[in-house]
């Protein structure tokens, strides 16, 4: 994604917002007739002379069919994980072409070259390949692998096809931040961890683009992660830049920051991107980048396109390159260069013996309606607020509260990304968890862990807390961390209508944590395998 023509590439509103939200958990389905029926029923009946005259065979029968649901729910949500698995590891088999190394496209006087690329990875953009594919073109294809099998973007078995068919596949950072808003760290992991996961799914990845087309402070990163160019946004002739030449050199003068026209818009014409090309041919040539994003009717924003107005675009250049000295190529056929291998950026340091590993921990930083280093988050149907609200000691808390209730569940939790925010971990390790909280309805610490993929999983749910009027502090330790955990965060979730206030959170190594403060209420029943149900009951 990227900005308006403009030589400094100035930053836009997020439309695909950084990891979006925590992984979506499909709500269980859950008992047929209520349970308070099915233990008490056989009582009603015998009061009116219609059943047996205790209850004893009833809530045993209840109690046995309770059983054999809870384990069909959860036979059922192995199932649907294991197909969801399976899909991945067939897609993931699906090979595509090997990228040969090569120098950079010869320069052939007065030949203007086009490269149509993809930012995103929007579902619309498979289609667009098939265009592309039936002209006879080659694309490239910008795509976050932290985002792929997501709601609106491509599968990884899209993504294949699109390889597969001669496309170029390249990195756009694992979950679409705004990088100049990271530290050089953050940054550098949301760069290379994306090259690395798509190079390990098979991808051939050696050019970049920067979301936003924002990263002209960190371009370096680029090239250390292995990458052969960079595509920003900006530099060429627009309503912008007047003064700018109409397209950038087929030998750039810094190829970590290529420039290129204003992507394209829902109010681009046909005319518009007629004259992209247009005005490449009449300056003598050059290389022409235009930036897409999604197709219409898959996607419908202000950055996508109708399909018919692409297919036009696509008919018409199809002619032009057979009377024109007009060309379409890939950034990769463009730039050349090595397939570097995979560079790994340091990880996040795990939390410190005796050392609270939450950032702003007492939710005292705020950076518009969220704490600084924490989102709003939750799964299912369901409607909530989020607030900022007076919290322990004058400071201030953060209050949730569900208006509307289906399924699934919403809390604030640290948000999840590859270690700017989220507390590095230890696998083997357990950890104890603190907060102080008021609720009006029962409530739990929900827990979430990140893969070695980057990608974060639903791992744990506490026993419930009860509610209660004034902050009450409490503390749980995590069983030990799965192996290839990289991180850990977790919220306390409401997963029916009502409202809970957090504040003065922690999180320590239980091996080296201090002594919680008193009074501490510490759950003691066995922790839920997975998340509340559509009643705020445990599932697991």
């Amino acid at each position: 994604m990227g900005t308006k023509n403009d030589p400094s590439a100035p930053h836009l509103p997020s439309h695909r917002k950084p990891k979006r939200s925590l992984q979506t958990f499909a709500a269980l389905l859950v008992l047929s007739l209520p349970t308070a029926f099915l233990i008490f029923g056989g009582q009603w009946l015998a009061a009116a002379g219609w059943g047996p005259p205790d209850n004893t065979r009833t809530v045993a029968e209840a109690q046995d069919l309770e059983a054999v649901e809870r384990i069909e729910a959860a036979k059922a949500e192995t199932m649907a994980r294991e197909s969801i698995a399976a899909e991945r590891a067939a897609a993931e088999a699906i090979p595509v072409p090997d990228y040969i190394p090569a120098g950079p496209l010869p320069v052939v006087p007065g030949q203007t070259v086009v490269s149509l690329t993809f930012d995103d990875g929007f579902s619309g953009a498979a289609r667009a390949a098939e265009i592309l594919s039936a002209a006879d073109m080659k694309g490239t294809f910008y795509l976050n692998s932290g985002l792929l099998d997501e709601t609106g973007s491509m599968t990884l078995r899209q993504a294949k096809e699109v390889a597969g068919a001669g496309h170029e596949v390249a990195g756009h950072t694992f979950s679409h931040p705004d990088i100049d808003t990271l530290d050089l760290a953050e940054a550098k992991r949301e760069i290379c961890q994306d090259r690395e996961n798509l190079l390990s799914l098979g991808f051939q990845v050696t050019n970049f683009a920067y979301p936003f087309a924002s990263g002209s402070d960190v371009k370096s990163l680029v090239e250390d992660c292995g990458y052969n160019s960079g595509r920003g946004l900006g530099g060429t002739l627009g309503e912008d830049c007047q003064n700018c030449p109409p397209t950038e050199s087929l030998r750039p003068a810094d190829p970590n920051l290529l420039k290129a026209p204003s992507q394209v818009e829902q109010d681009w014409t046909l005319a518009d991107l007629q004259a992209a090309v247009l005005d490449g041919e009449a300056a003598g040539g050059g290389w022409v980048i235009l930036t897409f994003h999604g197709l219409c009717p898959y996607q419908c924003a202000w950055i996508d396109i109708d399909e018919s107005l692409f297919q036009e675009f696509t008919d018409w250049l199809e002619v032009r390159t057979t009377t024109n000295p007009v060309v379409v190529r890939s950034v990769q056929e463009v730039i050349g260069g090595p397939l570097e291998a995979p560079v790994a950026a340091a990880a996040a340091k795990p939390v410190a013996p005796g050392e609270n590993g939450i950032e702003n921990p007492g939710l005292e930083d705020w950076q518009d309606e969220n704490p600084r280093c924490w989102i709003q988050a939750g799964y299912g149907s369901n409607t909530a607020d989020f607030n900022k609200v007076p919290g322990i000691a004058g400071g201030t808390a953060a209050e949730v509260t569900v208006r509307r209730h289906e399924t699934g569940d919403a809390k604030l939790t640290q948000k999840q990304d590859l270690g700017a925010c989220s507390p590095a971990v230890q696998p083997g390790h357990s950890y104890s968890l603190r907060l102080s909280y008021t609720a009006d309805v029962r409530t739990q610490l929900s827990v979430y862990y990140r893969d070695s993929f980057g990608e974060w999983q639903f791992w744990v749910a506490s026993p419930f807390l009860e509610p209660s009027t004034a902050f009450t502090p409490v503390e749980w330790e995590t069983p030990p961390v799965p192996e290839g955990a990289t991180g850990l965060t977790y919220g306390l979730s409401l997963s029916s209508t009502g409202s809970a206030v957090t504040d003065d959170y922690a999180m320590y190594d239980a091996e080296s944590a201090p002594p919680a403060p008193a009074p501490t209420v510490v759950p003691t029943d066995a922790p839920s395998s997975r998340p509340a149900d559509d009643n705020g009951n445990g599932t697991g």
